[in-house]
């Protein structure tokens, strides 16, 4: 019988954390890298049976790839703090692990609550991501922010949610909205990447046009809405921060 270990990772998700890993009860171990944490998140995991690991904060990808790199099943579930595996999905997982021959890993579809609001549109559903894979041939990438998995053979989907509970309310999408940003502007300026005026005025312009029309954003009504305009600030922000980013390297 194959195994399966679900790894999380966390900061400050004491209000998330007890949720997502009742929903991978499940698995055969769940392991969890608390990074500065100033919360209960790490004595919260422990009591829902985590192996809780500390560990400083140095980037999406490689905290998550810490975390993998703990894990003893032949499978692996990679989950955020924020989401939860419902039953029909665990359900499928333990199928497809047991039946699986020569797949390496799966696509995952992923439902987000914005606003009290299941998400359909905008580009946001379905939100395939590469979370389920053999502990052997899957590794996450480096990537400080939108980090992937890096996948040795083929993958094929899953027809199951994951529930995404990151942006239940505007005020926590703006609590993430600054980290997430910067993030991304380091990233850029990291590979060498420059932003110029058309960044700054074309970019967020195709960013709301991209989700709200071309991604039927409008069919989620003022959520929808929400969703594009903050995604074409997001944009703005990010490839401003990356001109101040560059600006400060050229006056080093």
């Amino acid at each position: 019988m194959m195994t399966i270990s679900a790894v999380v990772i966390a900061n400050n998700e004491e209000r998330n954390i007890a949720r997502c890993l009742d929903s991978l009860a499940w698995a055969d171990e769940i392991i969890l890298i608390d990074s500065d944490s100033l919360d209960r998140t790490a004595e919260i995991a422990r009591a829902h049976g985590a192996r809780v690991t500390k560990r400083s904060w140095n980037g999406f990808g490689p905290t998550k790839q810490a975390a993998v790199d703990l894990a003893t099943s032949d499978w692996v579930l990679s989950i955020d703090a924020d989401e939860v595996v419902n039953p029909a999905l665990a359900a499928m997982i333990r199928q497809k692990i047991e039946g699986a021959s020569e797949v390496s890993g799966y696509y995952i579809k992923r439902k987000t609550l914005f606003m009290g609001r299941w998400i359909q549109y905008c580009g946001w559903y379905p939100d395939r991501v590469l979370r389920l894979f053999r502990r052997n041939r899957g590794r996450f990438d480096d990537a400080l922010v939108h980090e992937r998995v890096i996948l040795d053979g083929p993958g094929e989907n899953i027809e199951e949610d994951i529930l995404h509970y990151s942006y239940p309310d505007l005020e926590t999408y703006m609590a993430k909205f600054g980290r997430y940003m910067a993030l991304g502007a380091e990233e850029l300026h990291a590979k060498g990447r420059r932003a110029g005026l058309l960044d700054l005025t074309i970019r967020p312009v195709a960013s709301f046009v991209k989700h709200y029309v071309t991604r039927q954003g409008f069919r989620d009504g003022v959520p929808g809405l929400v969703i594009s305009t903050m995604s074409s600030i997001a944009v703005f922000v990010k490839y401003a921060k990356l001109w101040e980013l560059q600006k400060g390297s050229a006056g080093k």
